[in-house]
């Protein structure tokens, strides 16, 4: 069994999602940084979508329930629009992806596992399961204010609605170079 790396960082500064490359043709990258340093993985677009819905559901669940503390809560959003940190030397590409709240610190925990050749569906996370895997994927594990998850969540759609346009008949993306569209029997749009 070799080694499984895990990247903590408990009390991250900056928490976001960037892309390279062209509409159509974009790589979309999270970063971390922190006290511990930075780290960079890939993401896909939909992992991206589904993290700032998630997100955005959870902060909900949180004012609803009273979990969070006011003044928690009432902290203006940091929008970070800065660029991402370049050379971009990723780390691993996103898999299986968690969120929960840490009532105590009054923090956001994401954990991000990597892709793996394996049938992985679930976040390893006891060493019992991991016993079982010849080769463990890596781990990213963060924590972050709230202000922080709402700064990502609008981050995260912004960078998300930058991409290809819809066509307006089919509701598929289109190119530069105009597409297909299933619904005028295959003419170019």
């Amino acid at each position: 069994m070799s080694e499984r790396m895990i990247f903590n960082h408990e009390d991250a500064d900056r928490f976001i999602v960037g892309t390279v490359g062209q509409p159509g043709e974009r790589a979309f990258f999270l970063q971390v940084n922190s006290v511990m340093g930075s780290i960079t993985i890939s993401i896909e677009k939909s992992q991206v979508s589904a993290l700032a819905e998630r997100l955005s559901e959870l902060i909900a669940e949180l004012r609803r329930n009273k979990l969070a503390s006011l003044d928690e809560l009432s902290i203006t959003p940091k929008m970070d629009d800065g660029p991402l940190t370049f050379p971009i030397d990723e780390e691993f590409r996103s898999g299986v992806i968690g969120i929960s709240w840490d009532q105590e610190e009054q923090r956001v925990s994401i954990e991000v596992q990597a892709l793996t050749d394996e049938d992985i569906e679930d976040l390893l996370t006891d060493e019992d399961s991991l016993e079982q895997i010849e080769f463990p994927p890596d781990l990213l594990r963060l924590k972050i204010r709230i202000h922080q998850a709402r700064g990502f969540i609008t981050r995260a759609r912004k960078v998300i609605d930058a991409g290809r346009q819809p066509c307006p008949f089919c509701g598929l993306p289109i190119d530069q170079s105009g597409h297909l569209c299933p619904r005028a029997n295959g003419y170019r749009r």
